[in-house]
């Protein structure tokens, strides 16, 4: 299975949170999981914010990172067409961020099409309105609706 994470999926693959057996079973069980490049700074930003909000300790955050670090570096990064992402914020009403997400989708799919016409790239997240997104350009999806 070829797989895009979001950063709602990506910051489950270190947090003890619901959702974050699944997203670290896709990770582990995908032939290549992918991702945008600006998941890494999204999903610290997520970390760090939480690691504030709940009062934890710069040990467990500087561990958190690290171990984003290390799926990161397993990770392929994607960059994407600022006018494709825009397209699909526009068709589809998804925010920001929402709409590179599943700009840097389609480009994953592209590239994986271009080699193999029997390949799947999988879009994997926790955000209703990007799966549903998602769906609609017939990305096959994993996840449900934030927790």
């Amino acid at each position: 299975m070829i797989i895009y994470l979001d950063a709602s999926a990506f910051a489950k693959l270190v947090v003890d949170e619901d959702g974050a057996d699944l997203a670290r079973r896709w990770f582990d069980e995908a032939s290549l999981a992918t991702s945008s490049i600006i998941t890494f700074p999204e999903a610290c930003s997520a970390l760090a914010r939480r690691a504030r909000g709940e009062g934890i300790d710069d040990g467990r955050l500087d561990g958190w990172l690290s171990e984003l670090d290390a799926r990161w570096t397993r990770t392929a990064h994607v960059r994407v067409d600022e006018r494709v992402a825009g397209r699909l914020a526009v068709e589809h009403g998804l925010r920001g961020m929402d709409a590179v997400h599943l700009g840097a989708a389609v480009a994953v799919r592209g590239r994986v099409l271009a080699r193999s016409r029997t390949a799947i790239v999988t879009v994997a997240a926790f955000d209703r309105r990007l799966l549903e997104a998602a769906e609609r350009e017939g990305f096959a999806t994993l996840g449900g609706p934030p927790t």
